[in-house]
């Protein structure tokens, strides 16, 4: 565990969102950062696939950063064999 900072500008957004969505101001900020280093990830999937992505690794026993880097790189992978077997 660590402490991150960030601007106040940030924490209010989190704050707002938290109470929005009956999350700790902590558990909002991580969502957050899940959401987004999967974008970063898997820049083709949109917000609900991402979202369908957390909870299949949630069923498989939790986030696991190294698994899902390797799910990145099979998926890249077969988009590209994908792309090539459509221009045949």
């Amino acid at each position: 565990m660590g402490i991150v900072k960030i601007s106040e500008d940030m924490h209010e957004h989190l704050r707002v969102a938290s109470d929005a969505l009956s999350r700790s101001i902590n558990a909002q900020a991580e969502h957050w950062m899940r959401i987004g280093m999967l974008a970063e990830l898997h820049p083709n999937l949109d917000h609900s696939e991402i979202c369908r992505m957390l909870i299949r690794a949630e069923l498989q026993g939790g986030l696991d950063l190294k698994q899902l880097c390797a799910l990145a790189d099979s998926s890249q992978t077969s988009q590209i064999h994908a792309a090539i077997g459509a221009r045949k």
